[in-house]
C-alpha cells in the first residue's frame, strides 16, 4: 500500500452510500490510483461542510483501522480527495 506523508492530499475513488437514514452520504471504501485493492473505512467520525468559492466541500473524518484520515467530496468537479 502506498504511504503518504502527513497532510498530503491525493485523489481517490470512493464507494459511498447515499441517502441512508440520518446520514445523507457515508463513504464506505476508497481506492488509491494505481492500487487494485479497496480500503475499507472502519468508522465515520464526523462530517461537516466547507464552502470554497463556488464549490462546496463535504468533509468526512474517518478511521481506517486505527488511522485517522479525511475524505473530501468537491461538489463542483465531483472529485474525492484523501488527506492523511
Amino acid at each position: 500500500m502506498k504511504t503518504l506523508t502527513k497532510n498530503k492530499t491525493e485523489k481517490v475513488e470512493v464507494m459511498a452510500l447515499f441517502g441512508y437514514e440520518m446520514t445523507p452520504c457515508q463513504p464506505l471504501t476508497f481506492r488509491r490510483r494505481g492500487d487494485r485493492r479497496e480500503t475499507e473505512i472502519t468508522e465515520l467520525l464526523r462530517t461537516h461542510i466547507h464552502f470554497a468559492g463556488q464549490a462546496t466541500l463535504h468533509v468526512f473524518d474517518v478511521l481506517v483501522g486505527r488511522e485517522r484520515m479525511r475524505l473530501e467530496f468537491n461538489s463542483q468537479d465531483l472529485s474525492w480527495n484523501l488527506t492523511q
